[in-house]
């Protein structure tokens, strides 16, 4: 059985869409799909079904599904562990979609240092599923936004940066009052179902500001770019750098106390814990905190 067949089935099930999966994995849907029906066809059984829009796993895929991973996981393993200066396996690392190209690089950067041979499997993403999936065994760790909860004992948590929520702005708009442009010109929402999305939402439910919202979405670096051209404002964290280029927009603070989105890592307390610790060691390093 070829790995990929394995790899294309969970991608679907995770995704809930065909078109979705293949969009993640790089591939055509009709390439996701042929692979899942090899896979259906070496284990005698129809392992997913669509339901509406969505695709869902049968009874048998729901059986099989946490056997899947884990078989994709040893065998990611198997690799790393074939070179004898990676004596941890590969380290399963959620990223939050923010993080990517700021916070994370320069970390694997000093990681990296000390572990040349490291095998990392980077999974991008949204904080809650990517929360999820450190609970559940699948990551080893994420870097994600702070979770508004009490994590289990299970899970250790440190924050790594602050950043506050401040108003995006054309720069033609400069000199304007940052609640001003949130109750008087059209509104580009960071995605309410995001844990910074939520953050924001509370904010302006909380001084009463109902925004003329023209576009709602997951994605700071778009939210970045509609503003440049003139399409609204925006309510979101002041992330990491680096910013997309060429943008002519204003970062206008918030009053004070401004919400602060906190970003850090979340791990699974266990043998990788300690390339968690080494993480956050690097981040001491660069940040110059202990």
């Amino acid at each position: 059985m070829d790995t990929q067949f394995l790899q294309s089935f969970l991608m679907v099930v995770d995704c809930g869409s065909m078109a979705e999966a293949a969009r993640r994995l790089d591939l055509t849907p009709a390439a996701v799909a042929a692979r899942v029906k090899s896979l259906e066809e070496a284990m005698g059984a129809v392992l997913v079904r669509r339901a509406g829009r969505t695709v869902k796993p049968t009874e048998s895929g729901l059986r099989i599904l946490n056997h899947a991973r884990g078989v994709l996981r040893d065998v990611r393993n198997l690799h790393a562990l074939a070179n004898d200066d990676a004596p941890f396996g590969e380290w399963r690392l959620g990223v939050s979609s923010s993080a990517l190209t700021g916070l994370l690089p320069p970390l694997l950067r000093g990681l990296y240092d000390k572990h040349p041979k490291l095998a990392v499997y980077m999974e991008p993403g949204n904080s809650g599923t990517l929360y999820q999936r450190v609970t559940a065994g699948i990551l080893d760790a994420a870097i994600i936004v702070e979770p508004q909860f009490t994590l289990p004992k299970s899970c250790g948590w440190q924050a790594l940066v602050e950043e506050p929520l401040c108003v995006l702005a054309p720069a033609a708009m400069a000199g304007r009052d940052a609640l001003d442009l949130l109750a008087s010109e059209p509104f580009i929402r960071y995605d309410r179902s995001m844990w910074g999305g939520r953050m924001a939402d509370a904010w302006l439910r909380e001084h009463h500001i109902q925004p003329q919202e023209r576009i709602e979405i997951d994605h700071l670096n778009a939210i970045a770019s509609f503003v440049h051209q003139g399409l609204g404002v925006a309510l979101v964290p002041d992330w990491t750098p680096p910013w997309p280029e060429g943008l002519d927009v204003l970062r206008i603070p918030l009053p004070a106390p401004a919400p602060v989105r906190r970003m850090g890592l979340v791990w699974a307390e266990g043998p990788k814990a300690a390339l968690a610790r080494a993480l956050l060691a690097e981040h001491g390093k660069t940040s110059g905190k202990p």
